[in-house]
């Protein structure tokens, strides 16, 4: 009797290892996307926090974007000015020539 339980102990091992594994696998599986999916869901900022984001970016690039409008209005106005001391520079200023 006692030459017979060891093989049957692994016999019986082997069997519920891979009972549980055909049951088991499936159900890890799903459990396995699942939390992947909450996770990653809690992870994505949402769409108001996104548009929110593309409004102050775009209210920024406005701004600047009128800032450049007005400097070249300037620089326009400085450029079709009638006195001609607005455009020279003095020699003194005026950066080294490289050869």
């Amino acid at each position: 009797m006692i030459e017979g339980l060891a093989p049957m102990i692994v016999f019986v091992t082997a069997i519920l290892t891979t009972g549980g594994v055909l049951v088991l696998r499936p159900i890890s599986k799903r459990l396995g996307s699942y939390l992947d999916a909450v996770t990653q869901a809690k992870l994505r900022p949402s769409p108001d926090a996104d548009l929110a984001r593309i409004a102050e970016v775009l209210g920024s690039i406005d701004g600047r974007l009128n800032q450049l409008e007005e400097r070249q209005d300037f620089a326009e106005a400085l450029i079709s000015a009638s006195d001609p001391k607005i455009l020279t520079v003095p020699t003194s200023l005026r950066a080294p020539e490289r050869n």
